[in-house]
C-alpha cells in the first residue's frame, strides 16, 4: 500500500503537532546515525522542542562540541558555502524543476516537429501550421540535412581509403608495376551512381534551377501530370 503525501504546512492541532514530532525526531536521530556510520563522517543533530526543557542532542553533547569546534574553525566564507535555509532551498529545487520542464518540452517539440516532417513526406497537407510550425520545421529539416550531407563526406573518405588500400595491393601484387586497366561496366554504373547521389543532396552546387519553359517529369504546363500525386505513382 503507498503513503499519502505529506503536506508540508503547520500542523494546527497540538496533539497530531507532537506526535509528528516524535516521530519524525526519531527518524532524524536514526538516518544521522546511519550517515556517519556508513559514510563515515563526522556529523551530529541538536533539536530544540517546546516539549522538553533541555535540547535533544546526537551523538553526545562532546560529540557535538567537537563538530561545532571544527566546523567554526573554517573560514566564514566557507561556512556559508553550502548551507541553505528552507526559502533558498525551496528555490533551488524551483529551479532545477523548471529546468526540467524546460528541457522535456523542447523534447516534446522537436518529437512532433519531426512527427509532421515526416507526415509532409507521406502527402499530408501543411495548412494547419502556423508561422512558429513553419519556422521549426525548416530548422528541423536543416539539422536532418546536415546529418546527411556529414554522413556522405564520411562515406567518401572511406571509399578513398578503401580505393587508396587496395590500389596499393594491386601494386604489389604486379610487382610495383602499376596496371593500365580500363574500368569495367559495373565500375562506371557505381560511380555514376554515387555521383547521382551527391548530387541529389547538394543541388545548389551541381544542378540550376528549372526555366518555365522545362518540361518537368511530373506533367507539362497544361497540368495533364503523367503521375497526379507529387509523392506516388
Amino acid at each position: 500500500m503507498t503513503r499519502k503525501k505529506v503536506k508540508l504546512a503547520y500542523i494546527t492541532d497540538d496533539s497530531a503537532r507532537k506526535a509528528t514530532f516524535k516521530k519524525r525526531k526519531k527518524g532524524l536521530m536514526k538516518k544521522v546515525s546511519e550517515l556517519s556510520t556508513l559514510c563515515g563522517i563526522d556529523a551530529c543533530a541538536i533539536l530544540y522542542s517546546p516539549y522538553d526543557s533541555q535540547p535533544e542532542v546526537w551523538p553526545s553533547p562532546l560529540g557535538v562540541q567537537c563538530v561545532v569546534t571544527r566546523f567554526k574553525k573554517m573560514p566564514e566564507m566557507e561556512q556559508s558555502k553550502k548551507m541553505v535555509n528552507q526559502e533558498s532551498f525551496l528555490r533551488q529545487r524551483v529551479a532545477k524543476g523548471n529546468e526540467q520542464l524546460k528541457k522535456q518540452r523542447k523534447d516534446n517539440r522537436e518529437k512532433e516537429i519531426t512527427q509532421v516532417m515526416f507526415q509532409s513526406l507521406t502527402g499530408k497537407g501543411l495548412e494547419t501550421l502556423n508561422i512558429v510550425d513553419f519556422f521549426d520545421l525548416g530548422w528541423m529539416i536543416d539539422q536532418n540535412l546536415k546529418e546527411i550531407n556529414k554522413r556522405i563526406e564520411s562515406l567518401k573518405k572511406e571509399a578513398q581509403s578503401l580505393a587508396v588500400a587496395a590500389a596499393g595491393q594491386l601494386i604489389i601484387k604486379n610487382g610495383g608495376k602499376v596496371p593500365e586497366e580500363k574500368p569495367t561496366f559495373d565500375t562506371m554504373d557505381a560511380i555514376q551512381g554515387q555521383q547521382w547521389f551527391v548530387d541529389f543532396f547538394n543541388p545548389n552546387e551541381q544542378m540550376g534551377f528549372a526555366r518555365d519553359d522545362m518540361m518537368l517529369p511530373f506533367g507539362d504546363a497544361n497540368q495533364n501530370a503523367i503521375w497526379p500525386n507529387g509523392f506516388f505513382p
